[in-house]
This record gives structure tokens, sequence and C-alpha cells, in this order.
């Protein structure tokens, strides 16, 4: 324990100790003993003048009890009397004073007369409210849920924040090497380096890539909301580029369009200024663009828009703060309840009268009053709506479900209309085949054994040779083997293999050997409409193995490889509703222009018929999701002329899609009709007993398809969107306000009907 060294009074000549010395002994000896200290009390030498007082302070005095300094006192007693922490346990004394005579009283220590009634000083303000607040359980567990998102192990929220997709580190190829950037110091032109699974920081064009195809995959479900993986192409003439070096050496450049909001679409040319001095067009298909994960492969590409300029910031806007229609009530309620403290207030004023300062008195009644709002009620909803929240995320009977909003749980219970897309929403994005129409014959899921029969009998056939014309009569088989040929040639979908299988695919088709014809392939692409089609034909006996930018191999019944060039791909788009193909068989050299698409467009374009019309009513009336697939064969000079007119336009800068649709449009034309294919897409698990629970829960139920009008009303039926005693009603179509005024009365004067409208009246 520390030693208290401390300074005292001489004794009297008689020996006799003084009443000073008596009370002051007695004052120590009480405070160490009620304090239960020891302390040891050292005597200090004797004065050598006979003074009352040693003047003197020790030269290391320290007060017990404030742990100050005691330079002003002249001994214990009189830092005891200072001290205001010892004043309470020592208790009052008497006191004998002098009038007028404040000299004498130097030799006791009595406070001030000021009187402190505030509870803070402006150096205590800050630490005692703060530690009276967080000594508040509820208020200290919201602090501690605050502090703990700077952690980042267990932050929860947005994945990436602005600071951490700004300092992402990329490749770029220099001049001097490959460099690290981050992802704000990317510039345009700048060529950049992206590996799998990596985000694209920039909108780039794809000049090369890893596949000696010169293809990758990317997901776009950041982008557009599409889990289904894009195909995309880098240029030819940058891809066949031996070393990666290579792309700064040619000298070339990109012609691109301004900014635009359009994801699917580009105009853009490339440019090579060296010894080749060629010009390629680019299109969507040549480009990544920004917030896009690649997912297959590496990727080296230019930069052409970077920042607010990238596709997806300019389709970005700012979330709208969303509120409740309980919140939005509570808020009003409030506003209600502080008028009427405001009136309440201003009555009281008016009773004591407006004279003086009767403002102070209006906010005084305003604070004395402002009990009357509720607040706790505000803190009691959001507790409530936490608990629903929590009860949503852990019900067993919606397992994996995610509240990304706490503060609107309580509007489930006012839904009264639901939007809901069909494809993928009410249905899994997953087709299976079910049906292949010839025109006069008809075969389903049940006779895939005779489509197998019939296409070996074809392939045992003798094929012809380069030089013979192949002169065949059109029968059952022949017409099976022309149907499956074009759905197993007329796509946009990829093989995928085990990493082992490249090197053996990679060998010309002469040298493949054995190896390839047992080995399985999984496939890729935008739409799984084509995966089911392309899966199909291998289950029937045709199998897609290997595909590359400019041909296609295919294995056949009888695992023999035929082998395709790829002249041309017209991709479907939402505006043609269809796409092509234009190939060249190598053991015939014969080339053929294969299209697919819906019934709508096709009609028009193959040849005159008499049954597509109807079966594609059929196939819509159970569900089935039609296919028009049709082929044209084209001579050397008719394949000529056309790719000379759409190179050309291609070239265009101004209104290039419609000059090259243009062209397009000039082969389909009397195209030969194949056949008519139906898919089904299997509707999502317990989606009817849940569709049939809210509907009888009064909520109204709106679905969004593009397929045809039977369709739509299959689909509808099926999954109990619309029950079968109800009737269906639909708009005819509208021109202007009136006619639709008109079909609205006609549908209010229903009962328990359906409606349906068409995406003509919509417009």
């Amino acid at each position: 324990m520390e030693e208290i060294p401390l300074v005292h009074t001489r004794p009297a000549a008689n020996n006799q100790p003084s009443l000073t010395q008596t009370n002051t002994s007695q004052r120590v000896t009480n405070f160490f003993s009620q304090q239960s200290v020891r302390y040891t009390l050292l005597e200090s030498s004797e004065p050598d003048s006979d003074s009352e007082i040693n003047t003197k302070p020790h030269s290391n005095s320290k007060c017990c009890c404030c742990s100050d300094w005691c330079l002003r006192a002249h001994n214990l007693a009189m830092c005891f009397d200072s001290c205001n922490c010892l004043a309470k346990s020592k208790g009052f004394e008497a006191r004998t004073i002098y009038i007028g005579k404040t000299t004498e009283l130097n030799r006791h220590k009595y406070p001030k007369n000021v009187v402190r009634n505030q509870k803070y000083s402006i150096f205590t303000f800050i630490p005692i409210v703060l530690f009276q607040q967080f000594a508040v359980f509820l208020n200290l567990y919201f602090l501690v849920m605050a502090l703990s998102q700077f952690i980042p192990s267990i932050r929860i929220g947005l994945l990436y924040t602005d600071k951490e997709l700004n300092s992402q580190l990329y490749k770029i190829l220099t001049y001097d090497g490959i460099k690290m950037v981050p992802s704000s110091q990317l510039k345009v032109s700048d060529v950049i380096i992206i590996e799998k699974n990596q985000r694209v920081p920039a909108d780039i064009v794809l000049l090369k890539t890893s596949e000696k195809s010169g293809t990758c995959f990317i997901r776009t479900d950041q982008l557009d909301g599409e889990t289904d993986w894009k195909l995309r192409v880098a240029v030819s003439t940058t891809q066949n580029s031996d070393k990666i070096s290579d792309l700064l050496d040619i000298g070339a450049q990109i012609y691109a369009e301004k900014p635009q909001l359009r994801i699917n679409a580009f105009e853009g040319i490339f440019i090579r200024n060296d010894a080749e001095k060629t010009q390629e067009p680019l299109s969507v298909e040549n480009t990544l663009w920004s917030n896009t994960v690649l997912a297959s492969g590496t990727a080296y590409g230019a930069i052409i828009y970077t920042g607010c300029e990238t596709r997806s910031v300019m389709n970005t806007s700012k979330p709208s703060n969303k509120i409740g229609l309980l919140d939005k009530e509570i808020n009003n309620l409030t506003k209600l309840l502080f008028t009427a403290v405001v009136m309440l207030s201003l009555v009281m004023v008016a009773l004591k009268g407006f004279h003086g300062p009767w403002y102070r008195y209006l906010f005084r009644f305003i604070l004395l009053f402002s009990y009357i709002i509720p607040i706790s009620l505000r803190v009691n909803i959001d507790m409530a709506k936490t608990v629903y929240s929590w009860f949503i995320q852990h019900d067993k009977e919606i397992p994996n479900t995610l509240v990304r909003s706490s503060t609107m749980s309580e509007e489930l219970g006012r839904i009264s209309y639901m939007l809901s897309d069909k494809t993928g929403t009410l249905t899994q994005n997953e087709m299976v085949f079910k049906r292949l129409h010839l025109g006069t014959v008809s075969f389903g899921s049940d006779s895939m054994d005779e489509i197998m029969h019939h296409l070996l009998i074809s392939f045992r056939q003798q094929t012809p040779s380069k030089n013979e014309p192949m002169i065949m009569r059109r029968t059952i088989v022949t017409r099976i083997r022309d149907a499956i040929e074009a759905l197993a040639l007329c796509h946009n979908v990829t093989p995928v293999y085990e990493a082992n299988m490249a090197e053996v695919l990679n060998k010309p088709v002469d040298e493949m050997g054995e190896e390839v014809r047992d080995f399985k392939v999984t496939y890729q692409a935008s739409s799984p409409d084509e995966i089911a089609l392309v899966s199909w034909t291998e289950n029937i006996g045709l199998t897609l193995i290997k595909r590359d930018l400019n041909s296609m191999v295919l294995r056949g019944p009888q695992n023999e490889l035929l082998e395709y060039d790829i002249l041309q791909l017209f991709p479907f788009t939402s505006e043609t509703k269809r796409m092509g193909i234009i190939i060249r068989d190598k053991l015939t050299d014969e080339i053929v222009f294969f299209l697919k698409g819906a019934d709508t467009v096709m009609q028009s374009i193959v040849q005159y018929n008499d049954w597509l019309n109807e079966e594609c009513s059929n196939m819509a009336r159970e569900g089935l999701r039609t296919l028009v697939v049709a082929k044209k064969v084209l001579s050397t000079e008719q394949y000529s002329d056309f790719e000379q007119r759409l190179t050309k336009a291609k070239l265009s800068i101004q209104d290039r899609n419609q000059k090259i649709q243009n062209v397009i449009e000039t082969l389909e034309k009397d195209l030969e009709l194949l056949c008519l294919t139906g898919v089904e897409d299997k509707l999502q698990t317990n989606v009817r007993t849940t569709l049939e629970t809210l509907r009888n829960a009064g909520v109204k139920i709106w679905m969004l398809t593009g397929d045809k009008l039977e369709t739509a009303t299959c689909i509808a039926k099926s999954s109990k969107l619309v029950s079968r005693d109800q009737d269906i009603y639909t708009f005819k179509p509208i021109e202007n306000r009136d006619d639709a005024r008109n079909e609205m009365n006609n549908f209010r004067r229903k009962v328990d009907t359906a409606l349906v409208i068409l995406g003509e009246s919509l417009e």
C-alpha cells in the first residue's frame, strides 16, 4: 500500500494536545478506519524554530482522498477541510466567526457562495450522456449491431460496395507487358484481360478468347435478370493472332456508336490498319457489357465505354424510397396529433393572455403536451415488423425465403393484385420435346422408337459424293431425316466437354478416331428451347459433338462423323421472332439455308400448305410451344451474290440492322416446310395450389406471356390460374379509348369470368 507522508503540528508546551490537534487526529483516524485501509503515518523531523506550524509543506505531500498535490494547504487538516469529496464524510461543525474580519477565515476553508444546480459541465456532458444512454441495454444492443457491420466477415447487405468495386484489380496489356490496375483507373482503348468468373468492369469489344473457336459464355443475370448463359464471339481477325502482343502491334481501331440504353443491340466496325487492311462489322455478339460475369475461359477485349457511359449504369435508376400504407397512416395520424397539441397550447396561452414572452409559454406548453404523441408506438411497430420478418424467413412451409425489406412485411396482408411472368416463374423454364409433326404424320413421345428406326434406315442408304447429284424420292424416311438434320444444325448451341476431351476434339475429323464415339456431351445455349431440341436429336441418334465459329460436327446413328461449314448465322431476335443458318455439307458441297421461328411469321415465308395453322392451334391447346422449321437449297451463285450484299450492309454505319434484315429477307421466300415441333415447359412445383389459394383469398392475378393465345389459355387453366368453371373473355382488337371503354363495359356484365388481353390491344 502506498505510504502517505503527512505534515502535522508540534505538541504544546504543557504536553497537552490542542483542540485543533485533537479534532484533526480524530477525523483522520475515523476516516482511515471507515475506509478500512492501512496507512502509515510518517512523522517529520522536529522543526528548528518554536513556531506553532511548520509552514513548509513536504515535497511529496499528496492528498489521500482526492490524489491532488496539496501545495496550497499548510497542513493535513486544512487539506481535508478543502476537499469537497471528504466534506460529505466528515460532517459539518459548529463555527465561531468574527464579524467583518475575513482574515480570520484563512485558518478555515469554507466553500464559496456559488450555487451549482447544473448536472453537466462543458467537459463532462458528452462522456456522461453517452454512458447514460448506452447503460440501457436496448441502445447498447443496436450500437453493437451497427458497429458489427464494419467487420467484413459478418457484414450483410450488398456484396460489393462502390469502394470495393472501384478497387478491384484487373490485368491490362501494355507495350511493357501485363500490368495490374484498379478498376477505377481503366481507360477507353485499354486492352483488358478477364479471367473466368471475373466481373467485367467496363463495356468492351471481345478481341480474343482462350478457346480455339473464339467463343466464350457470360452470365448476364446482374444486367437483364436472365439466368441463361449468353454466347459471345471474338473478332475473327484478332482471334487468329498467334501472340497476345499482336493485339497492340496490328494498329487496329474500332468505330463504336454513341452510348445507348439498348443492351441487345450494338453497331461498330473493326478496322485493321496493318498489311491486311481489313474491316469487320461488330454486333452485340462481339461485346461484353459491364457487370456481366465471364463464365468460361479467358477473354481479351478493348474497352469502348467506361463509367457513366456503360450500358449497366445508363440503365440503372435510383431506387425510390418505399413506404408502406401503415407507415403512411401513422405519419398522417402523427401530423393530426401534432396539430392538436399546437391548438391546445394556443388555447392555454390565450387563457393566460398574450402578454410578455408568450411565445416561450407556447413552446413550453407544446413540450408539456408532447406526450400526447405516442412515440413508443413507432418503436413497437418497428419491432413487430422485425418479428414478422423473422417468422417469414423461418417458416418451414416456405423454405429459403429471404426478406429483403423488413419495413414492409405487413403489406403482404394488403396485396390485391399480383403480376407474374410465365416462363421461369409459373414454369420451370425446362423444356421437354413432346411432338414432331410432318404434315401427314405426327409423332409423339410414345413413338420415338419409330423415328429412330426411320433415321437409321436413311443413313444406311447410299450417300452421294460431291459430284453426284442427290436424287431421292420424298418418302417418310427422307422427310424424317431432313427434319431431324435441320433441328440438329439450325441453332446456336455449343457443346461442352470435359477437360480431357479438348485435345481429341481439336484434331481434324479424320483423326479423331474411336475416342469420340462414346463420350457424353452437355449443351449450353441462351435459350432452353434450343437445348431441348438438340438434346432430343441426340436421343434419336444425331448428336452435336463439336462446334466453333466456322464449322460443326455431328455424329450419326452409325457413329459416322458428319462435317459442315457454317457460312452465315442469323440469331433470334424479339423483332424477327426467327433464327437462320447457312451451312455447307462438306461431303456433298450442298449449301442449305435453314430457318426456324414462330408460326405467326413463318406462315408467310414457307410454301403454301393446308395443315400448318390447324396443327399449331392443336398443339397450343395442349399447352405446347410450337416452332416451325423450313429450308431452302442455294446454288453457289445465289450464295455468292447474297454474301456480297450482306457484307455491304454490315459495313453500313447508319440503319445497319434494317439494311441487314432487308438483305436476309431476300432469301426468306418460298422455303420448304419441313416440320412443326412442340415442346412443353414444366410447371413449377405446387404452382397449382399456390395460385388457387391466392385466387380464393381474393387476390387478382395477371400473367404475362409471349406465347400464342391458345397456349396462354391452356397454361392458365393447367396452372389453376383460371378455374374450370370460369369463362374466358378475350378483348377484341381496339384502336382508341372508346373501343377500350366498350370492351370493359362488356366485361363487367360477365360473372366469374377471366380476362385475356392481346398485345395489340395493350399497344
